[in-house]
């Protein structure tokens, strides 16, 4: 055998657009988005191809989701011509409140431990799309991930590259609190040590999971054996869990929210989760000149202002929306979008404030099918691995979505027990005159909205192909006047957008700056997608 390195790549590499008739999976394994077209070419639809790839998921990229995990969809029905939102997020321990934060020695929620643990929402999520769209049984679906996780999986590089940081933040964790975090150290360690980029990893407790879960339709993890062993566990180690915290959940139906963008429907979830981050960022960008060039000093400055502003706005007014004092049709209102808009000044970057509109990292995958259905699906732990936290003997790592709440007393998002956090998972969809064009995502914490900014931006004033939409150079702005920039990025227009104020940052790696897949459906019906050259992303096409 040839010696190599599987981490060394030195010349730039260069992906098509691909095109499929009867059906087509994205993500960033391709083991999963190879299980997606095989549950299609089964018999089943886009909606049982997104199940089966959502289950395959937390074992073949398990930093960035797991069985512990929160989701996000957004579903088209094309018997129903109509786009369905799906909150698969989590509530906090109804125990938990902010003065146990405080008698931890915490000023804001940790990521790591029992405190930023919710109610795991992923797996009542994928029982609510099978018994609404689905037409193939839970076992059927979840079949290939118990067959992979018994036979092993191998590991990608982009996976091990993450999963080697967890190593060394949960393994330090351990050393402190071995009962909390020694049972992830086990499960995903070789004694304490990385397994190597390429390794067969098995697990076979994820497996035992699975099938508990497959005979139940999920009602094992809420209400079974599986929420016993989660609930006896946090009451062993310190956590918050009640019973009661489980047998009270089920993920729900949501209207999805939208603005009009240059003629184009843009489509995200609604608050608790951010997109309307990037609707009201567009909003702004609609009646801007972004030119013809996207390549400009000028369209990246306005993109990074409108961003910004929508940030702020969003993490002040965003919370469960149960408790929500701000409305998310005041945040999109044209009133609002021009107040905020004539704050931008072409030549000077701003020190952004939030509004008052009310006057007046993760994994995402997309699938479609023959027949018209499409689903834009996201699924994450949060950080990576999460709290840390492995249940013992089921795989279940449990993310720590709590470390998005507020700490202040006055914020809608302070942290209560039973609420709903600020959620930074978002899918999002195209949809023209009442037809849907597809799903699109960009994965990865504060990225994402930013993510989808890019990609309608684009996709819609530069008519970009799929792939040429995720290939272009990205910006994240990351606080204040601070914007890191892809080393793609022209030199040029770093060194104006630093003229204009920006503290700008190249970075030297842009495994941070968002992992994204698009599918568009054709007129005639053909499918053309695009997949993410930033992480190990793989269109599967039938």
């Amino acid at each position: 055998m040839p010696e190599f390195s599987p981490l060394k790549y030195s010349y730039p590499s260069h992906r098509n657009v691909v095109y499929a008739k009867k059906g087509m999976a994205a993500s960033t394994s391709p083991t999963a988005s190879q299980v997606g077209i095989d549950i299609m070419k089964a018999g089943g639809n886009a909606m049982d191809a997104a199940i089966a790839m959502a289950t395959v998921l937390p074992l073949v990229e398990p930093t960035g989701n797991g069985l512990g995990s929160d989701c996000f969809a957004l579903v088209w029905s094309a018997k129903d011509k109509k786009l369905f939102g799906l909150d698969g997020s989590g509530y906090s321990p109804k125990a938990l409140s902010a003065e146990d934060v405080k008698k931890a020695g915490y000023d804001k929620v940790p990521m790591e431990g029992w405190l930023p643990v919710m109610v795991p929402g992923a797996p009542s999520a994928w029982a609510e799309l099978r018994r609404r769209f689905g037409t193939k049984s839970m076992p059927e679906l979840m079949a290939p991930a118990i067959q992979y996780a018994r036979d092993g999986a191998c590991i990608p590089v982009n996976v091990w590259y993450q999963w080697k940081a967890e190593v060394a933040r949960i393994g330090a964790a351990a050393k402190k609190d071995p009962k909390v975090f020694g049972p992830w150290m086990e499960h995903f360690t070789k004694d304490g040590k990385m397994f190597e980029p390429g390794e067969v990893f098995y697990n076979p407790d994820y497996a035992d999971t699975l099938e508990s879960l497959a005979g139940s339709d999920c009602d094992s993890y809420y209400s079974g054996d599986i929420m016993k062993k989660i609930v006896a566990f946090s009451k062993e180690t310190g956590g918050f869990f009640e019973e009661s915290d489980f047998t009270s959940y089920k993920a729900q139906w949501v209207e999805p929210i939208s603005i009009n963008y240059k003629g184009y429907d843009v489509l995200e979830m609604p608050p608790n989760g951010h997109g309307i981050t990037a609707l009201m960022a567009l909003k702004m960008l609609e009646k801007m000149d972004l030119g013809t060039d996207r390549e400009t000093a000028a369209a990246y400055h306005k993109m990074i202002e409108t961003t910004k502003l929508a940030f702020v706005d969003t993490k002040k007014f965003v919370a469960d929306p149960r408790y929500m004092k701000t409305k998310v049709e005041d945040m999109l209102s044209d009133r609002y979008a021009d107040l905020r808009r004539a704050l931008i000044s072409d030549t000077e970057a701003l020190y952004p404030e939030a509004g008052d509109p009310s006057c007046g990292g993760t994994v995402y995958f997309c699938t479609a099918d023959g027949e018209g259905n499409m689903v834009s699906f996201i699924q994450s732990n949060y950080n990576r691995f999460g709290s840390g936290i492995l249940v013992p003997g089921t795989g279940i790592t449990l993310q720590d979505r709590g470390a998005n709440f507020s700490m202040d007393p006055a914020s809608d998002n302070f942290l209560e027990g039973g609420k709903k956090a600020y959620h930074t998972i978002i899918p999002g969809f195209l949809c023209k005159d009442g037809e849907a064009i597809g799903p699109f995502g960009v994965m990865g914490g504060f990225m994402q909205p930013q993510g989808h900014v890019q990609v309608v931006v684009n996709t819609i004033d530069f008519h970009m192909n799929p792939q040429e939409a995720l290939d272009a150079p990205r910006f994240q702005w990351v606080g204040e006047k601070k914007v890191q920039l892809e080393r793609e990025v022209n030199p040029s227009i770093a060194q104006r957008l630093a003229q204009m104020g920006h503290q700008v940052e190249i970075v030297n790696t842009n495994i941070g700056m968002g992992r994204g897949e698009i599918i568009w459906r054709m007129p005639d019906g053909t499918l053309i997608g695009g997949t993410e050259p930033r992480a190990d992303g793989t269109i599967a096409a039938w």
